[in-house]
């Protein structure tokens, strides 16, 4: 009978704590501060999403998670536009959302839905690097479908107080 009470006891012990240290880390909501792409083979860097991007991501305790990025020139709605102030802007906003899981420096975005449909239902992997209340996620390095180079994006958020 004790060693049962002993049993229950570190179960209950064991399922208390979070997984790890990492995971209980980066829980919360953080507000975008850059979106900068790298091209691997010149190391420019470019202002994906102008000089002042916002957005939020936010990780959950239960393993889900929502990100929103918009760029900081979007059109407002409203009345009409002059034909020399009209800009096309495709993919001004991203938003996701679905579940995560961490593996050391690596966290991966299992997409349920997003405004990006070819992104619904993949995993989107990213690597992380937490400094006090500075998280960075980084990319893994993709071709570019624009330009054809190999680049990667890095974006810098903010934890939200």
């Amino acid at each position: 009978m004790k060693r049962h009470a002993a049993r229950l006891i570190c179960l209950f012990l064991i399922l208390s704590f979070p997984a790890s240290a990492a995971e209980t880390s980066i829980l919360g909501t953080w507000r975008l501060q850059s979106f900068v792409r790298e091209v691997i083979a010149t190391g420019q860097r470019n202002n994906e999403f102008g000089e002042k991007p916002d957005g939020y991501i936010s990780y959950l305790p239960e393993g889900r998670m929502h990100a929103i990025l918009t760029i900081d020139d979007r059109m407002w709605p409203g009345g009409p536009v002059p034909p020399n102030d009209r800009k096309i802007k495709i993919g001004t906003t991203i938003g996701y959302a679905g579940t995560y899981t961490m593996a050391g420096d690596k966290i991966t975005h299992h997409i349920e839905f997003s405004s990006n449909q070819n992104w619904t239902g993949t995993e989107q992997v990213r690597f992380y690097k937490l400094d006090g209340d500075t998280l960075t996620i980084t990319t893994a390095i993709s071709r570019n479908p624009k330009d054809g180079q190999d680049a990667r994006t890095v974006a810098v958020w903010k934890r939200v107080k």
